[in-house]
């Protein structure tokens, strides 16, 4: 049976890759979906300061709780998955983690921003596609489902990843 890593976040691109991944076992890939959550390790600072143990505790509640809206996709869907939480950086964590769980398959949720900004700030799709030795799906978030989240010209900054000339609102 195939494995899907799904990575999660708890963002509307992230849910579109779930339903990407729901979909192409309702078109009959007999699959498994992994849902993956990495949650960033804790600073020095944090370590020195507080109880390890609970930090590391906090993290991987907020990581399952990250995973919710995406377990009831794939419950509603009657699709088999499992859960996974890891600490880490999260692009390279993803591809430890298919490799750790024997994953055929990556699939992620893109941003949707442009070219500078994602130059500056990096991207966890793509360091996922740098990486990675399974193929990957990058999946865009539909604007239909931006435009519900964020209005008409949020959905057209997702799209874009420029920020129309009439907007007034910062993003």
């Amino acid at each position: 049976m195939t494995r899907i890593l799904v990575a999660v976040d708890g963002s509307p691109s992230s849910l579109e890759a779930v339903r990407h991944a729901v979909g192409l076992v309702r078109s009959g890939l007999r699959a498994t979906v992994v849902l993956a959550q990495v949650q960033e390790e804790a600073s020095f600072l944090e370590l020195a300061t507080q109880d390890s143990d609970r930090i590391a505790k906090a993290a991987l509640g907020a990581g399952m709780h990250l995973m919710a809206p995406a377990v009831v996709e794939l419950q509603a869907a009657g699709v088999p998955f499992e859960r996974e939480v890891a600490l880490g950086e999260p692009g390279t964590t993803l591809v430890d983690m298919a490799e750790r769980l024997q994953c055929d398959c990556i699939v992620v949720g893109a941003r949707g921003m442009g070219a500078l900004r994602r130059a500056f700030i990096g991207s966890v799709s793509q360091s996922v596609l740098n990486h990675s030795r399974v193929p990957v799906t990058v999946v865009r978030e539909r604007e239909d489902a931006a435009m519900e989240v964020l209005g008409e010209d949020g959905a057209q900054v997702m799209a874009d990843g420029v920020t129309p000339l009439s907007t007034k609102a910062s993003l």
